[in-house]
């Protein structure tokens, strides 16, 4: 099992997105995965889970929850381990665990164990270790091979708690003006997280030592640049944005590696990938309840949705190819190649071992016999020109 976090340590740059598509795509791809959301704002369920199933499951008392939280509750409180955690199953070889809104009252008490583990107290310890023991847990009952990790943003103990329990890091972050502030503000919370859980392992009792306690390697494995849409209203500076971009691949280095080099972004290899922005596809992948690179005619997309879902689907592709060779994780034989990504949206996900074939698509009916289901956006922009008054005759 490969723990992968992804950290950014500022909100709203496409992290939970991306953590959510990467997910579909590792399962399609033959790995078994859990997506682990301990973000308080509980994001990436919301992306996973019906409106429905959320209320009812965040309706139940604390302690009943099927939550991370629920299950935090009795190691919390002193009562003792942390109980069984629930895996919510979202499809063959995908699962999650779900997170709580109720998460962010578990700070205060991972920032007082964190002192206290210097003291060398058992329950400290215990406690620091109880998101990895989850992770395991998790894990072992849908025998994952890979667990994504979504944390929140900033730098609290919470996510100090859940980045030492990870073993690898991936940076996702926009390419904006906080690029590079960002890079070397993670970097610097990684490398002074790492230092003080060493120092602390070397304080731990001698009952504990034989306990499975996180090593806390935190190893960064790369970052994803997430493009963002530009605003015609806002006009991109593009001398400033190439100078940033330039920049990027040295500041991750040293920041973050600790390790000056030189290069541009296309010639730096700890750039996994960089993932384009999808606008036309957002909406229909959120009413439709799948990722992006999944959707299909039924779903209301256009031709011109259907070629983007389908430069969607390589850009997630290469990306979980690039974090297996990162990670030493082996693909199942793959047969995707033939497939286009609306043909996944009814195939099953299987575990280890060659995946089906995909049978090829039948050949295409002339444009005139092929019926358009328009998206409510291309309806409406429609309309509105249908109303629209025509403009005045000159003189």
């Amino acid at each position: 099992m490969k723990t992968i976090a992804f950290f950014n340590g500022k909100s709203g740059v496409g992290a939970t997105s991306l953590v959510y598509h990467l997910a579909w795509m590792c399962a399609d791809m033959g790995l078994s995965v859990v997506a682990a959301d301990l973000d308080p704002q509980a994001r990436l369920t919301a992306l996973f889970l019906d409106e429905g199933t959320l209320v009812s499951i965040l309706e139940e008392p604390a302690p009943a929850r099927k939550t991370i939280y629920g299950a935090l509750i009795p190691l919390l409180d002193g009562a003792g381990e942390a109980a069984e955690p629930h895996v919510e199953a979202i499809a063959p070889g995908l699962a999650l665990l779900i997170g709580d809104l109720t998460l962010s009252a578990a700070e205060d008490e991972f920032a007082r164990q964190w002192t206290d583990c210097l003291e060398g107290r058992p329950k400290a310890f215990r406690v620091l270790r109880g998101l990895r023991r989850m992770l395991e847990k998790a894990a072992r009952k849908t025998e994952a091979d890979l667990v994504l990790v979504d944390v929140g943003a900033g730098l609290g103990a919470l996510n100090r708690a859940a980045l030492i329990a990870a073993d690898k890091v991936v940076l996702p972050f926009a390419p904006d003006l906080y690029a590079l502030p960002i890079l070397r503000t993670a970097g610097s919370a990684l490398k002074t997280w790492r230092a003080g859980w060493r120092e602390r392992l070397q304080k731990a009792p001698s009952a504990l030592q034989t306990l499975s306690l996180p090593r806390g390697v935190m190893e960064p494995i790369g970052y994803v640049v997430l493009q963002r849409k530009v605003r015609l209203d806002r006009p991109m500076n593009v001398t400033a944005h190439e100078s940033r971009l330039g920049r990027i691949p040295r500041t991750y280095s040293r920041s973050v590696l600790n390790a000056p080099t030189v290069g541009g972004l296309a010639e730096e290899p700890d750039c996994l990938a960089t993932i384009k922005p999808y606008p036309s596809l957002t909406f229909l992948a959120q009413e439709a309840r799948k990722p992006m690179f999944r959707l299909e005619p039924a779903d209301g997309a256009t031709d011109s949705d259907l070629a983007a879902a389908t430069h969607c689907y390589h850009d997630f592709r290469s990306l979980a190819e690039a974090i297996a060779r990162r990670c030493g994780l082996t693909l199942p034989a793959l047969t995707l190649q033939e497939a286009t990504p609306w043909e996944l949206s009814d195939r099953p996900c299987v575990g280890p071992g060659p995946l089906n074939p995909v049978p090829r698509a039948p050949p295409a009916a002339p444009a005139s016999t092929i019926p358009r289901v328009a998206s409510r956006h291309h309806r409406a922009t429609k309309m509105h020109a249908r109303t629209k008054p025509a403009a005045r005759k000159r003189d």
